[in-house]
């Protein structure tokens, strides 16, 4: 019978441990594994349960324990049991089973040790040599498949909401600058000669080459992704549509990221995330190289006419990548503490990044995306600007003190988004635009600032309005399903064979 996905998931759970070398030991016992080792070496010298627990000085009923997993040996009887098998006690304390059949039998032993198995109602399979292996795979595979099931249920939006907040909360802690992704994007520019300058298309393309990938536009790439990657034929498939959301160039990079950062399938919601976020800024950290940019910005500062705008247009980004570089260098190198946001033209935060203090709206599990942005913040008072060739900026005064903003809008296929860049009033001088007479008062999260209708609204519409709301059909569903949520595999391993006919 051949051993399942399932079944060999659950194995390699078992046996994790013997990537990490033959021989490691675990800082905790686990009397599952100990047992079935000592198991197998005694049958492996041809000794019964009696002959074995005499030569240790033991007897047959507790050697049984042991090897049962039910009962912890003591350091003195472990000793004479690995002089018995001409062992040593690291090696029958290693994490990983001893033979395949010994994997199977743990990971069904631990699963019905566990809370869930118990409130099954579920009778216990007793484990002996009688035992077919095809029965404990099938044991084993259904237990990995429920287990799988369960995670899955539990990627709910909320859970999706807890995973983003703890990544935000790391980001802020590392000011979101990540060294090491710094240096290795430096490595892959040096290796191809990039001198400085905006990196085009063609050096992109030549970033790919190094790597030993080909780049392919295609008019066909799977509706649900924005790139595929090849790694057996190594090619990276790109979008050929006429007016893409994303830079293809930034595109490629990303994809180029991902590969060079060796990234696989996520192991959760939460590794999925932070494989993003990585990507994402080594992409950046290739277009807009930080000694290049540094540099760019340290002149810009000096003559206190920073902006954001500025660097989109040197580097040649987008606006967006643009103000998530200056949040990954701007604490580190120019000692400003900032915020980012993205925000919806309905108010709603798409994305958000801070670590200079400012409040912003936050669900009860700390999560800020999907919250609705105050009316008078800079990020929602540009979408009633008729001036959008400029930056709009704005002094707003907020119970954690007043902030200086500088936003845009920019379209995409989902509708408008501001996009802006904050400091507090100290870090202001530094930056084009800190001479501006607008300025708000926000109290928020005081509902009366800005959720609640005037008195004069409430008397002549209060009870005389019902609007049809927009219900959005993702707000009710559980996160997509599948090892990249969102993903159709089957849509992208049948697109990738169709480019081998």
């Amino acid at each position: 019978m051949a051993l399942t996905s399932s079944a060999t998931s659950a194995i390699s759970v078992a046996s994790a441990a013997t990537s990490a070398g033959a021989h490691t030991v675990t800082p905790d016992l686990d009397p599952v594994v100990l047992g079935r080792r000592l198991r197998h070496l005694r049958k492996e010298a041809g000794l019964t349960l009696d002959q074995a627990a005499e030569a240790v000085g033991a007897t047959g009923s507790h050697l049984s324990l042991v090897e049962n997993g039910k009962r912890e040996p003591r350091l003195s009887l472990l000793s004479r049991l690995a002089g018995l098998h001409g062992a040593t006690v690291e090696e029958l304390l290693a994490s990983e089973a001893p033979s395949r059949r010994a994997a199977l039998e743990i990971v069904v032993e631990k699963a019905q040790r566990t809370d869930h198995y118990a409130s099954l109602g579920l009778p216990q399979i007793k484990i002996s040599p009688r035992t077919p292996t095809e029965v404990l795979e099938v044991i084993a595979g259904l237990e990995a498949e429920l287990n799988r099931r369960m995670e899955e249920q539990a990627a709910t939006p909320e859970e999706a909401r807890r995973a983003n907040s703890e990544l935000r909360q790391e980001m802020k802690e590392h000011n979101n600058h990540y060294p090491e992704l710094e240096r290795k994007a430096q490595d892959l520019l040096d290796a191809v000669g990039h001198s400085g300058g905006p990196l085009s298309h063609h050096a992109a393309a030549d970033l790919a080459d190094h790597l030993g990938f080909s780049v392919h536009s295609v008019s066909n790439l799977p509706h649900s992704t924005r790139s595929v990657t090849d790694l057996k034929n190594r090619r990276f498939y790109l979008s050929r549509a006429r007016n893409p959301d994303h830079d293809p160039r930034s595109v490629l990079l990303q994809a180029i990221a991902a590969y060079v950062l060796g990234h696989g399938e996520p192991a959760d919601y939460s590794d999925f995330l932070r494989q993003r976020v990585y990507t994402n800024y080594f992409a950046a950290a290739l277009m807009m190289p930080q000694k290049e940019t540094v540099k760019f910005l340290k002149n810009a500062k000096a003559q206190r006419d920073l902006a954001i705008e500025d660097v989109r247009d040197a580097f040649g980004v987008s606006y967006e990548s643009a103000a998530h570089r200056f949040t990954n260098l701007a604490t580190e190198h120019l000692g400003i503490t900032c915020h980012f946001q993205k925000v919806h033209e309905s108010g709603i935060i798409h994305k958000a990044y801070e670590n200079d203090g400012v409040s912003f709206p936050a669900d009860h599990t700390g999560a800020i995306e999907g919250q609705q942005v105050c009316r008078n913040w800079t990020s929602r008072e540009v979408f009633g600007v008729a001036d959008r060739f400029r930056a709009f900026n704005q002094y707003t005064d907020t119970p954690a003190g007043t902030y200086w903003c500088t936003a845009v809008v920019e379209a995409h296929s989902s509708g408008f988004y501001s996009l802006s860049i904050g400091v507090p009033f100290d870090h202001a001088r530094w930056f084009r635009g800190a001479d501006t007479t607008s300025r708000s008062v926000s109290r928020c999260p005081d509902p009366t600032c800005c959720r609640l209708p005037t008195p004069d609204l409430e008397a002549d519409w209060g009870g005389h309005a019902w609007p049809a709301a927009r219900a959005n059909a993702h707000l009710l569903a559980a996160m997509p399903s599948g090892a990249f949520p969102g993903v159709d595999e089957v849509e992208v391993f049948e697109f990738l064979r169709s480019q081998e006919l």
